[in-house]
């Protein structure tokens, strides 16, 4: 590590015991959640009362608390992050991890010095992603958890800030942040923190050579990193994150113990001294670890070794070990010994010193009286100044020096001694760095007026309002090419076309008929033609931008993910820059933030039509037709049964970007589309119905995109001319039965 600065442990606290089980067992940090804001909304989580005291347990003791909000957060909502935080920050927080740039942006200005973490939840990918964060005050990032080791390094080379990842525990399918399944499906959505889990039950494989095989594979081993804390240290990660806020506190205290072994033992002997035994890893496999292990996605891109298949069961604990586990790390509180000295002497104030770990504390009490009757008996001062019991010290020695007739009240005793003992933890506090007292002073106020401020509403220079289109294959952008060349769609103002189509050589982009016919787009579109690039974007995925950033084909990009809008604005692009829906806009904040950035953002899919309203809605563009792509992965189903689609055409001698549609098939009979992308290696999983917005496209004034995933020729051509038809002023039925209106009316809580 840089100047010596050794890997940082940071364990997970669901309550009260876990966080003293943590920082018993030897955790650096503790990351926990209060009763808001958080992205675990099922864990016991923190009263503030608790939170505070554990704040300062923690300074104590020389440990740092991080607070998650590591949520989307509505606009209502963002007029009680004020009030919420400020007492968290008062008490000296040491940092928090977020999600929503909204929220980002709100506690940069109003909580000034607090360390800004960015959640795992907002996907970063790469070093422009890294870079941008750093350069808007992010002290630290959680990248994607699918990132290998060599793409940490390369951030780190790149970027100067400090990198957290994950090193053991359960882990999510999907890229963090990026899943709606759960949202989609029932309403509960992991981007709130309610996650049902719907990646944890058993589908059915279709169109490959497993046809119809029933398996888990939405379901990941649990991560288990202990035999690369080695590696983990010198690829120059700041801090290892251990996974289970919704585990027991026993989980909590075994695991951070087991590690913090075997970093002091990395740091005592080297990698060449380091060796796990195999009765330790016994240990953490017994720790409520979900079926088998596996080392996460450092050393691999994805691959079958990951996925449980088998029905994802906890495979139960060892009892005997839990029950030592916690009378050694929860039960079993650490106290510090004191060394005290006490001065009673009448008509002179009391005083009291003491001290602990090198550290002194002196306080002055009211003035001693002489006994008026019969006088106070040494047993009784001593007795009263070594109860120091609620606090973090013990009394070892204590020296009394007083006059022979004297009287104090036995609460003016009590009283010197809480103050010794609160100043004294103060010292400590401050010797170990972690004092915030001057945060009562920092803090700038926040009255309603400045909460509630509205932005004014941005005009776009994109396009005029009407119909847009997402295209997905070859067949979708030649039937738009054959109807704009058969009839004028007045109502369609531009197509975004998928970069997946085109063939890419040496740089560039192959002329062959995709070109010719995203050419004759153009022309048909008066040059309202757009790039769609892919939904993740990883460093390996950087050379795709050279190739489309040098052709007239497109007038702008549209951007799915953080580092695809750093990438852009690292380059000094100058086309025009639309976000996508899963670059959150949930609040001004966030709107305001994207707006500066881009020229066009759309509306999130997890919104109800009220809450859209709370921003400039119609200045975005809105997704009213489409499957909606409910999980993006780097793992790959068609992979995982045995077959990849990429090996297998590069072994044929073929182009080895091919695409193909497979679907899962879930208890209930429901077909979901998996859209497996061979290029950039992800998978998307749509919806097995589409969504569908008629009736609000037929509002007309807007801007109302329609996302072509798994439709023919003959269908997009349809459903594009209902469209173009119904914003018109046509009313009509839509030609197909089965759709969903997604979150338009519900919402997600």
């Amino acid at each position: 590590m840089e100047n010596g600065k050794k890997v940082e442990l940071l364990a997970p606290a669901g309550n009260y015991e876990s966080f003293l089980g943590a920082v018993h067992a030897g955790a650096d940090a503790v990351y926990l959640g209060g009763e808001k804001f958080g992205a675990r909304a099922y864990a016991d989580n923190f009263t503030k009362e608790e939170l505070c005291k554990c704040i300062r347990y923690a300074h104590l003791y020389g440990k740092r608390v991080y607070l998650t909000l590591n949520t989307l957060v509505k606009e209502k909502e963002m007029q009680e992050l004020y009030s919420y935080l400020q007492p968290f920050y008062e008490a000296g927080l040491d940092g928090v991890i977020i999600q929503d740039m909204g929220v980002f942006q709100y506690v940069k200005e109003h909580f000034p010095g607090l360390s800004l973490h960015v959640s795992t939840q907002m996907t970063i990918t790469g070093a422009n992603g890294a870079e941008k964060l750093k350069q808007l005050g992010a002290e630290r990032i959680v990248p994607a958890r699918e990132l290998s080791l060599k793409e940490i390094c390369l951030i780190k080379e790149k970027v100067d800030i400090e990198i957290e990842t994950f090193i053991h525990g359960a882990m999510c399918y999907c890229y963090s942040g990026q899943c709606l399944f759960s949202s989609i499906l029932g309403g509960r959505s992991g981007n709130r923190g309610k996650c049902a889990q719907p990646c944890r039950l058993p589908y059915k494989l279709e169109n490959t050579e497993e046809k119809k095989r029933e398996a888990y594979y939405l379901s990941l081993k649990d991560m288990c990193t202990i035999e690369m804390v080695p590696a983990l240290i010198e690829a120059g990660i700041d801090s290892f994150k251990i996974e289970g806020r919704m585990k027991k506190p026993e989980y909590a205290a075994g695991v951070t113990a087991l590690y913090r072994k075997y970093i002091d033992l990395y740091y005592e002997k080297g990698a060449d001294g380091f060796k796990v035994s195999k009765k330790d890893m016994e240990k953490l496999k017994a720790l409520y670890i979900r079926s088998e292990i596996q080392d996460g996605y450092y050393n691999r891109h994805n691959g079958a070794a990951m996925v449980t298949m088998e029905k994802p069961s906890y495979s139960g604990s060892d009892e005997q070990l839990l029950k030592q586990l916690r009378e050694q790390y929860i039960e079993k509180i650490p106290r510090k010994a004191v060394k005290g000295s006490v001065i009673l002497h009448v008509e002179n104030p009391a005083q009291l010193m003491v001290e602990a770990e090198g550290v002194t504390a002196k306080v002055t009490g009211n003035t001693v009286q002489a006994a008026v009757k019969q006088p106070m008996p040494e047993e009784s001062v001593q007795k009263q100044l070594e109860k120091c019991g609620g606090t973090s010290f013990f009394m070892e020695t204590l020296s009394i020096d007083m006059g022979e007739n004297i009287f104090m009240p036995l609460k003016e005793l009590n009283e010197l001694r809480r103050q010794a003992l609160e100043l004294l933890e103060e010292k400590i506090i401050e010797r170990n760095g972690l004092s915030y007292a001057e945060r009562k002073e920092m803090i700038t106020v926040c009255g309603d007026k400045e909460c509630k401020t509205e932005e004014e509403e941005k005009e776009t220079s994109l396009v005029e309002d009407g119909i847009y289109a997402v295209i997905q294959t070859k067949e979708q952008l030649k039937a738009i090419v054959q109807l704009l060349q058969e009839k004028a769609l007045k109502n369609l103002k531009a197509v975004f076309v998928s970069t997946d189509l085109y063939e890419l050589h040496k740089g560039s982009i192959k002329r062959n008929d995709e070109y010719e016919q995203t050419e004759i787009l153009r022309e048909k579109l008066k040059g309202h033609v757009y790039a769609a690039y892919p939904y993740m974007m990883r460093q390996k995925d950087e050379w795709i931008h050279e190739c489309f950033e040098k052709e007239r084909l497109f007038t702008g990009i549209l951007v799915r993910n953080m580092e695809e809008l750093s990438l852009l604005q690292g380059r000094d692009y100058r086309g025009k820059i639309i976000t996508d829906a899963g670059l959150y806009v949930w609040n001004k904040k966030a709107e305001k933030f994207y707006e500066r950035e881009a020229d066009l953002c759309t509306i999130p899919l997890e919104l109800n039509s009220n809450e859209q309203k709370s921003l400039n809605w119609r200045g975005k563009m809105k997704v009213v037709y489409g499957r909606l792509p409910m999980m993006i992965t780097a793992n790959c189903i068609r992979k995982t049964s045995g077959k990849c689609l990429k090996a297998i055409t590069e072994k044929q001698g073929e182009m080895k970007d091919k695409t193909e549609m497979i679907s899962l098939t879930d208890r209930m009979g429901k077909e979901f589309p998996v859209y497996t992308q061979c290029r950039h290696c992800f998978n998307v999983i749509y919806n097995s119905v589409p969504l569908s917005l008629h009736k609000k496209a037929g509002e007309k004034s807007g801007k109302y995109r329609l996302d072509f995933t798994t439709e023919n020729a003959q269908e997009t051509k349809k459903i594009l001319e209902y469209f173009c038809r119904i914003y018109g002023g046509a009313e009509e039925n839509p030609p197909y039965k089965d759709y969903t209106t997604g979150h338009e009316k519900r919402g997600v809580e």
